[in-house]
């Protein structure tokens, strides 16, 4: 029977008892039923109290179990939440170095397309002044070839006098 029943019984028997003639707080009752049921109940209480104090040690047991994994779960989404932030942080300075060094070589490219554009056209107009000076000095050796040309026409052959050049 389990402890509790039996301190029922008890609290039943002395419930009904009888009261001692003469006083309100006196009852009479068998005292070797009394003891007889009282030690049932002192020897069932030991292991009762083992159980439940072996059920205590269970749940506390259980609930530091609980806690450490709690715990356990809460630094690993620390942990991963700084990885993540880190990761973040990384990809964000990533990309600005990226976008910096993009726009560095946009600028260097450019400036070096100017740079080709500048000595590109230098180099043509330094050979248009060669190309010019060539034409000039070809138009006045072809000038001079028509002259002595007109020269020679006129004058003869057997002259001998001589060219104006």
């Amino acid at each position: 029977m389990d402890p509790l029943d039996r301190i029922d019984e008890i609290i039943e028997i002395v419930q009904e008892a009888r009261s001692v003639p003469m006083s309100r707080t006196n009852f009479m009752f068998d005292r070797g039923e009394m003891i007889e049921r009282l030690d049932d109940l002192r020897s069932e209480l030991p292991s009762e109290l083992r159980k439940a104090a072996a059920v205590l040690d269970e749940r506390d047991r259980i609930i530091e179990a609980g806690r450490r994994e709690a715990d356990r779960i809460v630094n690993e989404a620390e942990t991963e939440h700084t990885r993540l932030v880190s990761v973040n942080e990384i990809t964000v300075s990533a990309e600005h170095e990226g976008a910096r060094i993009i726009a560095e070589a946009r600028t260097e490219a450019q400036r070096l397309r100017e740079e080709v554009d500048d000595y590109v056209d230098t180099a043509l107009a330094n050979f248009e002044q060669f190309l010019t000076r060539a034409l000039a000095s070809i138009e006045r050796g072809r000038d001079k070839m028509h002259a002595l040309r007109e020269i020679g026409t006129f004058q003869g052959e057997d002259s001998e006098r001589p060219l104006p050049f």
